[in-house]
């Protein structure tokens, strides 16, 4: 962090009082953000190891500016060390907006305004300034073009198809892709393709938007972009919303372009398809791959756009081997555990380490409860204990064995008990409980372990249970591969 503070000193000429991570942090981009303030500023620091990005960002960004578009001021840089500063534009994005003005498909018209203006800004991305951007700079194509397309539905195919355990006739399904794809190339593709358009990288700002998380950006056609939004999975949009929305971005588009919206139509639905598929690789890939199972939530999502695709939309291509293995998903096991559609309450269940800040809260619902264990007896601090976690027999007992521990869990129980209780008589869907504790390898593993197994069984509720600083180690040890780093959810 010593080259963020740096960069944050040369450019406020003043240091950096406090950094903190950013919520949202350990989700799908694989960048290091933070928060940076002091003197009265304020500033997010970004590190990535992957330079090609880091230059279309910054060079985007420029661009974008120049045109007037709402992005944020790149600060300072410093490459040579993977880092930029940048705007801060606050916390509040689309998707939680959206949240906390929703009451089931019912959508406040704050939220319907707050969407009315982001896809009325969408068509100065794609053709004001998609003329004259530097389409050199593009990683890792320079245009969404075959090659592009084949690396998505071969992400689908391979790491969500393939690692939930969903039969398919490879060769019929790759018949039905060349038939997509010759469709998706048809049509006009000399505009600028956002690439990750969708609601989590939109910020609000005193009720404006403000964009982020372009730098996947190329040259493509203009229906990708639009499509990203509108069947952005968990945002989970009523039909009816869509089609105005989309009629409203065609309406302010036709004042860019000779729009011919029958011809745009012909397409439209095709890159919609393309895009769900592409979103459920990102989950597969997050999710299996990765054993970060809260990713898989957002399939049932996509799998209710499918079907409703299915039932209200009809392709100018068939897609026989396509359909069968989306009607094949339902069945499958691994998707049964993991994500099975919501009915009722999902409480999630958090460990973290206080280094690394609170676990992101993905869900709009403002975090829920957060349990500091770090006056309980630490196992980390014996030699026998330290790369063992808090799901390890041995630790478990030593920890059962404490005082204060039982008391603890008591306390907690009631607390989270009593919530649970009101949020199933609400009708709300989501609560949030995160245990930190220093490492976040011991004790804030085994309380999430005992209170998810105390939740177990307690009816209409269903438990998940994430350990972000062990995903953190394992990521360490992992790594990512090139395919899941083109096609990772922004």
């Amino acid at each position: 962090m010593d080259v963020l503070k740096r960069l944050f000193e040369q450019h406020f000429h003043a240091p950096a009082e406090r950094v903190e991570p950013l919520k949202g942090e350990l989700g799908g981009s694989g960048r290091n953000l933070v928060r940076l303030t002091g003197a009265g500023h304020a500033a997010i620091g970004a590190l990535y190891s992957v330079r090609e990005e880091n230059v279309a960002f910054l060079e985007f960004s420029r661009h974008f500016r120049r045109h007037g578009l709402p992005v944020p001021e790149i600060f300072a840089e410093d490459l040579n060390r993977d880092a930029y500063l940048e705007e801060d534009l606050g916390d509040t994005t689309l998707f939680e907006f959206l949240g906390a003005h929703r009451s089931g498909d019912a959508i406040a018209p704050e939220a319907v305004a707050a969407y009315r203006k982001v896809v009325a800004m969408l068509p100065r991305f794609q053709v004001e300034a998609g003329r004259g951007l530097n389409y050199k700079v593009c990683y890792p194509r320079s245009s969404f073009d075959r090659q592009s397309i084949a690396w998505d539905l071969n992400y689908f195919k391979y790491y969500f198809l393939r690692l939930a355990g969903v039969p398919f006739n490879e060769q019929a399904l790759e018949v039905d892709f060349s038939r997509l794809t010759k469709l998706l190339l048809a049509a006009p593709r000399e505009y600028f393709l956002y690439r990750d358009f969708q609601s989590r990288n939109v910020m609000l700002r005193e009720g404006q938007p403000w964009f982020l998380d372009y730098q996947g950006g190329r040259k493509g056609a203009l229906q990708y972009d639009i499509a990203s939004l509108l069947y952005d999975a968990k945002a989970d949009l009523p039909p009816a919303l869509r089609q105005r929305l989309l009629d409203h971005y065609l309406d302010t588009l036709a004042g860019c372009i000779d729009l011919d919206r029958a011809a745009f139509m012909e397409h439209y639905y095709a890159y919609v398809y393309a895009r769900i598929l592409q979103a459920l690789g990102a989950y597969g890939f997050r999710g299996f791959y990765e054993r970060k199972p809260h990713f898989l939530a957002s399939v049932p999502y996509a799998l209710k756009n499918l079907r409703w695709l299915r039932d209200n939309v009809r392709l100018p291509v068939a897609l026989p081997a396509l359909l069968d293995a989306l009607d094949a998903i339902g069945a499958s096991e691994k998707l049964g555990t993991h994500a099975a559609p919501a009915a009722g309450l999902t409480v999630r269940v958090f460990s973290f380490s206080f280094h690394h800040g609170l676990p992101a809260d993905e869900w709009g619902n403002g975090g829920g409860f957060v349990f500091d264990a770090r006056s309980l007896p630490n196992p980390g601090r014996e030699v026998e204990f330290r790369q063992l976690t808090g799901r390890d027999a041995p630790v478990r007992e030593y920890l059962d064995r404490q005082p204060g521990v039982d008391e603890f869990l008591a306390h907690v129980s009631a607390l989270v008990d009593a919530s649970v209780a009101k949020y199933q008589q609400r009708g709300f869907s989501n609560l949030m409980v995160s245990f930190g504790c220093t490492g976040g390898q011991h004790r804030s593993v085994y309380l999430a372990e005992r209170l998810a197994e105390h939740l177990r069984g307690t009816k209409g509720v269903e438990v998940e249970v994430r350990h972000t600083q062990l995903e953190r180690l394992g990521l360490e040890r992992l790594g990512l591969e090139k395919l899941g780093q083109e096609n990772a959810p922004l």
